[in-house]
């Protein structure tokens, strides 16, 4: 009995030593171009997660920029978001949060093994590795872009560690110029080792104009005035060859966002059904199956949760719309309808909005019921081709950054040194001068101050529903004073509070992350 209990023993010992050579790990599984090109991937699939693009991201910055309003059907949280009375534990506020740390956690582990773990074969592999590794560094600067501009001093962590420490786990804060340092210098590295231009298959990777883009940007946002002109202008010269796309719902129309002949004006968006094509999968996870519902797909809810005929959960709000109505740049005693308008909602006549639906639909344009309806979003929505979308697969791509964009923030560079001449005179009226717009052109921006409303009109005219008016707001300091006169006069009420200027850090955070919990003043940040 001892002899076969040893046996027993023995045997035990040895099963437990064997090795399942079927399953990666850490050190074997990141050794081939291919398994570092879809860690690379896998990044960018974070923009996908729940806080982010998919669902989250549109609701949380077109209400909190109040370029949307919720209507009945917004559900509790939403609501939340839209009277500005939420709090540490909003899931809003806490998703965005995890999404970007989940992006940056995937882009350190990119970095760290494309440069230890895998030995390139040959020329094009070690290209490879530098595109992969530049890749990483892009998306890992655009997290922590968010994540400073919405929370402020946050960890920074900077590098993929196996087997952390309690205080490597419990990282403090960093402070703000730190953080932006770190952004600089990631954003630089991306711009020496990414390409102009990729191949077809693998269109919606980021680009060295991305890079650019998105440095000039946060030169911009850190009013680094000087440096982000000398950034931003780098995207008007060869070797890129951006430009404006000749008509404007091309951009955020699905059959041709990947068209660079109908659309030259993207420098990165969110790809949404594209990605399959990275083999990411092809059905949808929208609300929190992330990559494990549907075969880990990639589409936005936006066409069905704003659109009209669908759920229609938010308005854009009449702020928005009146916005669109100004003084004529070349006859400032008349009044003038800016032609965005007809592309960005619907509406009446007299509002600029479109008036029609349902153009390409084999019954033949409908007139929009704007007297039922009032004013309703039109931009990333399918009414020109169906007269309801009926599902939360919309493979329309998120803009993040496209030339039009760009140029009103190098107008904006100029005009924040003092020059409101020929330079930001030119670079405004080429976006208003777009062939589908054709917008008077401005003669003169006059005075500083004049300058900038004329250039804070046209970012909220050419950009309205794409989540950027209330960066613009914050980063310009109006926020409050802005959104409480609109709420005033468009529902009675004054909801921004000095501490919105920053997102409160999130109560998981804060029971996770001890160091973090002792620097939170006032359970807010």
């Amino acid at each position: 009995m001892t002899g076969g209990l040893l046996i027993l023993s023995v045997g035990c010992k040895k099963n437990l030593d064997l090795v399942n050579k079927n399953a990666y790990t850490y050190d074997t599984f990141f050794t081939s171009d291919a398994a570092v090109n879809q860690a690379v991937v896998a990044t960018y699939a974070g923009l996908l997660h729940t806080g982010l693009w998919a669902r989250e991201w549109y609701f949380t910055f077109d209400l909190l920029g109040y370029d949307a309003k919720n209507n009945q059907p917004l559900v509790g949280d939403l609501l939340q978001l839209a009277q500005y009375n939420f709090g540490p534990d909003q899931n809003q506020v806490t998703e965005t949060w995890a999404a970007l740390y989940q992006i940056i956690a995937r882009a350190n582990v990119v970095i760290d093994r494309a440069q230890t773990a895998w030995k390139p074969a040959n020329a094009t592999e070690t290209t490879d590795q530098t595109q992969y590794i530049a890749e990483a560094k892009f998306l890992r600067a655009y997290a922590y872009f968010q994540l400073v501009n919405l929370y402020g001093r946050v960890p920074l962590r900077t590098k993929f560690i196996e087997q952390p420490t309690a205080a490597e786990i419990n990282l403090g804060r960093s402070p703000v110029a730190d953080i932006w340092a770190f952004i600089e210098q990631d954003l630089k590295d991306a711009e020496a080792g990414l390409p102009v231009s990729y191949s077809s298959g693998n269109y919606g990777r980021a680009t060295q104009g991305a890079a650019v883009a998105l440095l000039g940007k946060s030169y911009l946002y850190e009013k680094k005035w000087a440096s982000a002109q000398s950034e931003l202008t780098k995207l008007t010269q060869a070797p890129f060859s951006y430009a404006l796309a000749p008509v404007y719902n091309d951009l955020f129309d699905d059959p041709n966002q990947d068209d660079p002949a109908k659309n030259p004006e993207t420098i990165f968006q969110v790809m949404n059904q594209k990605w399959t094509d990275w083999g990411i999968g092809n059905q949808y996870y929208v609300f929190g199956g992330q990559e494990t519902w549907g075969g880990k797909a990639t589409h936005s809810d936006r066409a069905q949760e704003y659109g009209f005929n669908d759920w229609n959960n938010v308005h854009i709000t009449t702020t928005a719309v009146k916005a669109f109505t100004y003084a004529n740049p070349q006859n400032p005693s008349a009044n003038y309808v800016d032609p965005r308008a007809a592309f960005t909602f619907y509406g009446d006549a007299a509002s600029g909005g479109q008036t029609q639906y349902c153009q390409q639909c084999s019954t033949g344009p409908v007139d929009y019921p704007y007297a039922a309806k009032g004013y309703e979003w039109l931009k990333y929505e399918y009414y020109n081709k169906q007269s309801s979308f009926g599902g939360p697969q919309s493979g329309i791509n998120g803009q993040v950054i496209r030339y039009a964009d760009v140029l009103l923030m190098l107008a904006e560079s100029y005009i924040q040194q003092g020059n409101t001449g020929a330079q930001p005179l030119a670079l405004i009226n080429q976006v208003r001068s777009r062939p589908s717009v054709n917008a008077p052109l401005y003669t003169s921006l006059g005075s500083q101050a004049n300058a900038m409303n004329i250039l804070m009109r046209e970012r909220q005219l050419e950009l309205t529903g794409e989540e950027s008016r209330y960066f613009d707001l914050i980063r310009w300091g109006i926020a409050k004073q802005t959104i409480n006169a609109e709420r005033q006069v468009e529902d009675g009420t004054q909801p921004f509070l000095d501490k919105n200027v920053l997102f409160p850090i999130p109560l998981a955070e804060k029971n996770a992350n001890s160091a973090v919990a002792k620097d939170i003043t006032g359970d807010w940040n």
